[in-house]
């Protein structure tokens, strides 16, 4: 079929037939390698200042980032300044690597050298643009007079690193565009570059960094290229296979993960996805990705609210609110049959080693929240769309008050017709506000003074009750047998002219401990053609609560006019 948009032309597959990557899994962590304060910042409307780039670096190396491009040092006064301020103030850590970027031009490179000089450890990032369209229509060059360049240029790094005595200098080459570069011209200048290095060993490999500048491919296409490479490249053993994808058309963490199977080594990237245009692959995501499925990343993202605060607060960029694992509402449920479920699955989340292998398995929930720092009190949200079984889990999570099933569809339609009428999300506290003014305290004649129940003293089985209630603001009392507190307290209700109506089981619950707990009782009162109506009682004394409760439950059916105002 022709193209029915001949402005635009589909990229060719890769000729690999035997491609091996789709078959594979990932199985260890990729050597993780920020690009934040270099690629990252240079796409921030305001970019970063000094001190703002020193607290941000420190950030990258407390979660873990070992490999950390801290500047284009030839650019500028700012990056040449602030890679000098790493080195001379001791802020690097033992372990970790500062990277600077140039490109292959003799005055740049010698300007990145100065800036590192005395730099304990330290990679030279150089790259030149490989695609026929950057130098056919940028810089008007031909294939052998950028493979020169790049000689030319990798021969002047090496000198000036052997010159640095004590440093340990590694180097990285990218052919920017890798991805739109013919594969065989890619393979040619990354095999010029790692012979004009010529110090590439097994513990001290060279970077190879191939990426996806601009996505131009679907995500297939870069393992296909990046298996490959690694085919048909020699040494190796002396390569780290770097990834750097982009994410033009929303795919970097697709793309990467699909490299990664494809043999990639290394993944350069940001928090957050920060970068030009889209942005780079978003670091964050893809590890998280690779732990939620059993990998050490190495990287520490326990605490990552905090980690998206102070990002947010340093670039100016708000992390969006659905963005993976960081976003304000990824643990949130706001549909009735997910937030049912999520409540399901914690309750009889010890069931799910020995059913399914694995110490969290929970519906809707790929990762625990705790692990990131998020708590479970914020994963259900309450809106016109959610269920009872969600209303039920906020009122348990956050308040500690648990609702009996049989009370759950009662308690979501008060709910829902609350969220109906305001027609937004509703708090917690709103939703403790509705449980409280719909079944604890619901308006009506009847409000209970106090409850005497005593045992006969011939007879324990048998309970006299002595009840004080307000009808309409007038005090009554009215005396009652009963064959327990519960039977006698209908009794007398029955004589205030509450007649016909059953208790059916109730449930009971201790809230809080020490002086301040309290008890909850949750009674079902039935009545002949009227059906069931909850009426919730809390107080110090269960017995008190009961009687509450059955007063609050006789109110709503008043209200509900299920029964006339007189009875």
């Amino acid at each position: 079929m022709a193209n029915s948009v001949p402005k635009y032309v589909a990229p060719q597959p890769i000729d690999l037939p035997d491609r091996q990557w789709p078959d594979r899994m990932i199985r260890k962590s990729p050597v993780w390698c920020s690009v934040d304060l270099r690629d990252g910042n240079q796409a921030l409307p305001n970019p970063l200042g000094p001190d703002q780039k020193l607290e941000y670096f420190k950030l990258l190396c407390d979660i873990g980032f070992k490999h950390i491009e801290v500047a284009f040092p030839s650019a500028g006064r700012d990056d040449f300044g602030f890679t000098r301020r790493l080195i001379e103030q001791g802020h690097i850590p033992d372990d970790v690597f500062i990277m600077g970027l140039t490109q292959c031009r003799k005055h740049l490179i010698d300007k990145t050298f100065e800036a590192l000089a005395g730099i304990p450890r330290g990679i030279v990032h150089a790259y030149c643009a490989t695609s026929d369209l950057h130098m056919q229509q940028v810089f008007d060059l031909s294939r052998k007079q950028t493979v020169d360049m790049v000689s030319s240029a990798v021969g002047q790094i090496r000198g000036l690193a052997d010159a640095m005595g004590d440093s340990d200098i590694r180097f990285e080459f990218s052919p920017e565009e890798f991805t739109d570069t013919d594969i065989d011209f890619a393979l040619e200048i990354c095999q010029v570059a790692f012979e004009q290095w010529g110090k590439a060993t097994q513990d001290k490999p060279m970077i190879l960094n191939l990426p996806a500048t601009v996505e131009r491919r679907p995500p297939n296409h870069y393992a296909d290229m990046i298996e490959l490479f690694i085919r048909k490249f020699p040494s190796r053993e002396k390569v780290l296979i770097s990834l750097h994808a982009h994410n033009d058309q929303g795919m970097a963490v697709a793309a990467t993960e699909l490299a990664l199977q494809a043999g990639g080594d290394r993944v350069e990237g940001t928090l957050f996805g920060h970068g030009e245009r889209t942005g780079n692959v978003d670091i964050v995501t893809l590890a998280n990705n690779l732990y939620s499925r059993g990998i050490d990343t190495h990287l520490d993202f326990s605490q990552l609210n905090n980690v998206a605060k102070t990002v947010e607060r340093l670039t100016g960029m708000p992390v969006y609110y659905r963005q993976p694992y960081s976003g304000q509402y990824v643990f949130t449920a706001f549909s009735g049959s997910h937030q049912d479920a999520i409540r399901k699955g914690l309750h009889r989340l010890s069931e799910a080693p020995d059913k399914f292998g694995a110490q969290w398995k929970v519906p809707y929930l790929h990762v625990d929240p705790n692990d990131l720092g998020r708590q479970f009190e914020r994963l259900i949200r309450i809106n016109s769309q959610s269920g009872k079984g969600g209303v039920a889990w906020v009122l348990e999570q956050d308040h500690d008050i648990e609702v009996p099933k049989a009370m759950h569809l009662e308690l979501g339609e008060a709910v829902q017709k609350y969220s109906d009428e305001v027609g937004r999300e509703i708090s917690s506290q709103e939703v403790l506000d509705i449980f409280q003014k719909e079944f604890v305290e619901p308006e009506g004649p009847f409000s209970l003074i106090g409850y005497w129940p005593r045992p006969d003293e011939a007879n324990p089985t048998v309970v006299h009750g002595e009840i004080r209630v307000m009808v309409d603001g007038e005090p009554k009392t009215v005396t009652a047998d009963g064959n327990g507190p519960i039977s006698a307290f209908v009794h007398g209700l029955e004589k205030l002219g509450a007649a016909g109506f059953q208790v059916d089981n109730y449930h009971e619950q201790a809230v809080g401990k020490g002086a301040d707990a309290y008890a909850m009782a949750y009674v079902p009162l039935k009545l002949p053609g009227a059906g069931i109506l909850f009426g919730v009682g809390k107080d110090p004394n269960i017995t008190q609560a009961a009687g509450r409760a059955m007063i609050a439950g006789r109110n709503r059916m008043i209200r509900q006019g299920k029964i006339p105002l007189g009875q």
